[in-house]
């Protein structure tokens, strides 16, 4: 075990399933599980503390780490950690730990659902449905089988994706500016140029950074020589949402299914994110659901699972 004070304190400041406090327990961990806390009441808390776990209640700043003289690991409790400002935990030598691997098959599953809610007219027909309408002619869709998809983004997610495409004979490029391990045998790894040129569908699986705002813009759509239909489970700012309607107005866009949006706090929409929004909720070829694409039951308790196999494998030097 590396020489860290005993006994080891958590605290954890989101929700979180309640597999999670036994799952510490049993490594020894001291945790005060204070979901209900204001962000604000955190930093008097924190100096007791080896050891903090979040979900997205707080930006994780420098400021905030002045506060955490103890602090030695950040756990988030899920994928992305655009919550954590640039170079703040290596500036402390405090280690991160995060759990893509608990809600990937999740998000690869959602990811499958809104593209055959697209294709498939779902939407539209359960609506006509209840309004009283049998529509058949209409509600004629597509199939996946013999569309090229193009990922961007070929991490946990962009494979959890690509590997149930693997069913669906169709023909799936990835770019990923990293180096790429295991990439599937169905899956052909090109350059962004390739994908522009060959992707009826393109799906965004990248993470948000300053180096990723607005990675989708307008002259990125408009270099795809196809029109387009878009998946984004990734995250709202990687997208330029002006751009996405802008090129739905024209054609270039065909359709779109959207986990996240550019501003998800709803109540504090700008006005021009208001337009935007309101054109995508009244368009019938467009899909909006509450970033929910990692959210399901499985995926609430295998985030713990992964979270704590991390810190067992810190605890013990690994």
């Amino acid at each position: 075990m590396l020489p860290l004070q005993k006994p080891f304190k958590c605290l954890v400041i989101d929700l979180m399933h309640e597999s999670l406090l036994p799952l510490l327990q049993e490594l020894g961990v001291e945790v005060t599980y204070a979901p209900e806390i204001k962000k604000e009441e955190v930093p008097a808390l924190l100096p007791a503390f080896h050891m903090l776990m979040v979900r997205s209640k707080m930006r994780i700043t420098a400021d905030l780490l002045l506060h955490a003289p103890n602090l030695k690991v950040l756990a988030r409790a899920g994928a992305g950690v655009d919550n954590i400002d640039d170079g703040v935990l290596e500036e402390r030598g405090i280690t991160l730990i995060n759990a893509p691997e608990g809600n990937r098959d999740a998000v690869g599953e959602h990811t499958l659902g809104l593209l055959l809610t697209l294709f498939r007219k779902i939407k539209q027909g359960d609506g006509q449905i209840r309004e009283g309408l049998w529509l058949r002619e209409e509600n004629r869709g597509a199939e996946i089988g013999g569309k090229t998809i193009g990922l961007i983004g070929y991490g946990h997610m962009g494979k959890a994706f690509a590997k149930r495409l693997a069913g669906f004979d169709c023909e799936v490029l990835a770019f990923d500016k990293a180096p790429v391990e295991n990439p599937f045998s169905h899956v052909k790894l090109v350059s962004l140029h390739e994908i522009q040129k060959k992707a009826d569908v393109l799906s965004l699986h990248i993470p948000y950074t300053k180096e990723n705002h607005h990675f989708a813009n307008a002259e990125f759509l408009a270099a795809f020589q196809k029109p387009l239909w878009l998946l984004n489970t990734a995250r709202g700012e990687v997208l330029d949402h002006q751009a996405l309607v802008n090129s739905m107005k024209i054609g270039k866009v065909l359709g779109a299914a959207l986990d996240v949006l550019e501003n998800e706090k709803l109540t504090s929409l700008t006005s021009a994110q208001q337009e935007r929004l309101s054109y995508l909720h009244q368009h019938p070829r467009v899909i909006l659901t509450p970033h929910i694409a990692g959210w399901t039951q499985e995926s609430y308790i295998r985030i713990n699972e992964v979270l704590v196999a991390k810190l067992k494998a810190f605890l013990e030097g690994r």
